[in-house]
């Protein structure tokens, strides 16, 4: 009799004790937040058509991604899946969607980075591989390095057996013609101005933006960050910009925040954006809001860099503040909350 009821005790006890957690599971916050791009974006153009499709792929993006996350995979897995949805849009710099070069062709970069092991991947200059994104993933868990670049990265890739493609599958006409606008406004500059450099720093903003991006956080607490792009348009000498250096366009740790940013890349290299983020939030003891919006919209406004950023923290708050007229950006939540936006107040 009493082993009886210590048994009935012991089972009560257990089953007490699993429900708690799947209770507790259950409430653990998980999110993401993705980004297509800020600063190539004028509302004057916005069409509600156009409009339509970006709206739409930022959906299936962020929902992607969501939707492995309610299922408990990682945040690693969870943006890897949102960004390839980007890249395999030509509505994006990135991937099919890629700016040319002013040799016109396309150079891709891409990186990621783990919140948990700080362990990080990049790519830099990659003309064959379908999904960079994918690359930068397989440096990080496959090799000894954080960063491969051109024909070394493509040899990678093969060893890999990841996809490859011909340099001209990332074609896309509106991406050509935009280039051809930028030669003849390069060229006008050239002949007034007689130094490319000085030339290139004519150029629109537009011209010099466009990534795509996203974090995110687990059902284990952890932060992942990764970022995709094609460059900057009429880019020349292999220009690398921010997106595949570790600190500047990604950054991801556990103690603090999730970083993917876009914009001119040169100024998020030089203020090392996304790494500064997250070092004020830890070290400051701040929001992330604050962090954030205390390097976008005063640090680097004040140097006279463009773009913005989509962070989000340990306890799972995300925050996409950005300077310039538009960002595309959308995030989803495990609370409730979710946006797909593209101007401000939106």
């Amino acid at each position: 009799m009493k082993n009886t009821s210590l048994f009935t005790l012991l089972t009560a006890a257990i089953f007490a004790a699993s429900s708690m957690l799947s209770y507790a599971d259950e409430k653990v916050n998980f999110a993401i937040a993705i980004h297509g791009g800020a600063g190539a974006i004028s509302q004057k153009k916005m069409t509600p058509a156009i409009r339509e499709k970006y709206e739409n792929k930022l959906a299936e993006a962020v929902n992607k991604g969501y939707a492995l996350l309610e299922k408990g995979a990682s945040s690693e897995q969870a943006i890897i899946a949102a960004i390839k949805v980007m890249e395999d849009s030509p509505l994006f710099n990135a991937g099919r969607g890629a700016v040319y070069t002013y040799d016109e062709e396309h150079e891709l970069d891409a990186s990621i980075m783990n919140g948990k092991t700080l362990n990080a991947g990049a790519v830099s200059g990659v003309k064959t591989v379908k999904s960079p994104i994918t690359l930068a993933q397989s440096v990080m868990n496959n090799s000894v390095h954080v960063m491969l670049s051109g024909k070394g990265a493509e040899t990678f890739a093969r060893q890999e057996n990841l996809a490859l493609v011909d340099n001209q599958y990332f074609n896309t006409e509106r991406r050509y013609k935009s280039l051809q606008k930028a030669k003849e406004k390069l060229q006008k500059q050239l002949r007034e101005l007689k130094d490319y450099q000085a030339a290139h720093q004519k150029l629109d903003v537009e011209y010099k933006v466009g990534t795509v991006g996203a974090v995110a956080l687990d059902k284990q607490g952890n932060l992942a960050a990764g970022t995709s792009t094609g460059g900057m348009t009429a880019k020349r000498f292999g220009r690398i910009g921010d997106s595949p250096i570790i600190g500047a366009g990604t950054y991801a740790n556990n103690n603090s925040c999730a970083v993917s940013a876009t914009g001119h890349g040169e100024y998020f290299i030089r203020y090392h954006v996304a790494a500064d983020i997250c070092a004020r939030m830890q070290y400051q003891n701040i929001s992330v809001q604050e962090a954030a919006d205390t390097v976008i919209n005063k640090v680097l406004l004040e140097a006279g860099g463009t773009g913005g950023v989509v962070v989000i923290d340990k306890q799972g708050n995300i925050t996409m503040p950005f300077n310039t007229e538009g960002m595309y950006r959308a995030s989803r939540s495990s609370t409730g909350q979710s946006t797909i936006a593209i101007f401000k107040n939106e």
